[in-house]
């Protein structure tokens, strides 16, 4: 009886320390591996924050002629801004107004979209700078687009209405401002819209802000796209 008692006691003691043994070696890299899917699982699925700028691909009538003209894939863009739980771009169309996230995106072709965002934007867009931003922009609210690209307050286009926000605001120059000549004007559809526009007075030194020159900005990086 004895013998048997202890036969089952060494037994126990053999799970114990198997058990122990187990988590000790493989308990770690458990962990390792719960904490890789987490982050796996938090990259895919980034929020959108207050200040996000968003690209897409516009289906109006000019946007063949910026696409060409400044050799991008994208001729609009807007601010994101979130109210309460819902989103919505801050854009100048016309006029400049405030378009939920999910009618802006699906007015896009195909519905694509990217989202940019500072690269430190938690030291810089802080409640106060984001107020600022709102405020800056409320100046525009209601104003036309401009079609004639002009760098006026008076009227504003996509582009120029973040760039000038985030200037004022943060004091960042998003993108490299440009002149009209320094575009690429020779394509047949460029040139009948400069010539419905223009006339034969096309103002080559403007100063101008392309969609594109804001997407290829250093400063700032992608956190989303469908």
């Amino acid at each position: 009886m004895r013998r048997r008692v202890s036969t089952i006691l060494v037994l126990i003691l053999l799970i114990i320390a198997g058990t122990y043994a187990r988590n000790e070696i493989f308990g770690p890299l458990h962990q390792v591996n719960k904490s890789d899917k987490k982050s796996k699982e938090s990259a895919g699925t980034t929020e959108i924050k207050n200040g996000d700028i968003i690209f897409q691909t516009s289906v109006s009538g000019q946007s063949k002629a910026i696409q060409l003209a400044t050799h991008s894939k994208y001729s609009h863009c807007g601010i994101v801004y979130k109210n309460g739980e819902n989103y919505f771009v801050y854009e100048a169309v016309e006029p400049v107004s405030l378009t939920p996230l999910n009618k802006w995106i699906a007015r896009g072709f195909g519905g694509h979209f990217v989202i940019k965002r500072l690269k430190n934007e938690d030291k810089i867009l802080t409640p106060l700078v984001l107020s600022k931003m709102k405020t800056v922009g409320d100046r525009f609210k209601g104003k036309h687009y401009d079609l004639y690209f002009e760098w006026t307050d008076d009227r504003v286009y996509c582009s120029e209405l973040i760039w000038k926000v985030y200037k004022e605001a943060t004091g960042l120059e998003l993108g490299k401002l440009e002149k009209l000549k320094s575009f690429d004007l020779t394509s047949l559809a460029v040139k009948e819209k400069m010539n419905a526009r223009y006339g034969k007075k096309i103002p080559m030194n403007e100063t101008v802000i392309s969609p594109e020159s804001i997407y290829k900005s250093e400063l700032l990086i992608t956190v989303k796209s469908n």
